[in-house]
């Protein structure tokens, strides 16, 4: 386990109190965002997404199945989150840890209550055959903030995705021919992250200053008409948010995404 230095703690939480951060940042200022795509060969679709230091991979692969007896009309999307060792000492080789099956479970959760993917329409045959969105996160570099970088990636992949070409009559995939993209909606769920340190709140932690943290809520907010939408919400860590605190976390939220997603809709537009 690597632990943040009393020294460090307290520089974190002295320049908060000026508003200020380590980097020059105010409190609400977020790090600069790159996405690249194409980065593997393999997957239907594919990102690599940038917030600072921190990087992280996605990708999108489509398979076929039988539905689930409770939905026989809609495909299914599992995710799958590894940190890899390489992103820092505090990780080891192995299966996922926890902090892994949490990020991987509050994507997913933001992504599906979203509606931003139509499963209905990625039914093949009624009870009988659906598509299966599969999609795989690899944290290659850990400086802060995974959170929104992973939902991040995943957003921007599925953007990219593409069926490949299947038969029915044989009931075979083929890989190496591409057909429509994903039945997507105008919901982009854009996941932010804020964290409590001391008194104040912040986005977009480096390391250090999530390490500093005491509390932390993740909001997955999409726009689909005129009013902004929460679809999924999660806290981390013990330390109580006061209602205060969260209504001011609700407002910085609604401010980042107006901010981001103008930015974001360039940024996939070129990629596309």
């Amino acid at each position: 386990m690597i632990h943040l230095s009393n020294n460090n703690r307290k520089r974190i939480k002295q320049l908060l109190k000026e508003d200020k951060r380590l980097d020059g940042r105010s409190p609400f200022d977020y790090r600069e965002i790159s996405v690249e795509s194409g980065v593997s060969n393999k997957a239907e679709g594919s990102a690599r997404v940038r917030i600072g230091k921190t990087e992280v991979i996605v990708g999108v692969k489509l398979e076929t199945q039988e539905p689930y007896p409770d939905h026989s009309d809609e495909g299914t999307m599992m995710v799958g989150m590894e940190f890899s060792p390489i992103c820092g000492a505090r990780y080891e080789p192995g299966p996922p840890k926890i902090d892994a099956i949490e990020v991987s479970r509050v994507v997913d959760r933001g992504v599906r209550e979203s509606k931003f993917i139509d499963f209905k329409k990625l039914c093949i045959k009624k009870g009988k055959k659906v598509w299966s969105i599969l999609i795989d996160i690899y944290c290659i570099n850990d400086d802060g903030n995974v959170f929104d970088a992973s939902a991040l990636g995943v957003v921007v992949a599925l953007q990219l995705a593409r069926l490949p070409a299947y038969d029915a009559d044989t009931d075979t995939i083929n890989y190496n021919e591409q057909g429509e993209k994903l039945p997507l909606s105008a919901n982009v769920p854009l996941a932010m992250t804020f964290y409590k340190i001391g008194d104040k709140i912040l986005f977009d932690p480096t390391r250090e200053e999530q390490d500093a943290s005491e509390a932390r809520v993740t909001l997955a907010l999409s726009q689909p008409k005129k009013e902004k939408l929460i679809n999924s919400m999660q806290k981390g860590d013990i330390t109580p948010i006061s209602r205060g605190e969260m209504e001011l976390i609700i407002k910085s939220a609604e401010q980042v995404y107006d901010k981001l997603f103008g930015e974001l809709e360039k940024k996939i537009k070129k990629l596309r």
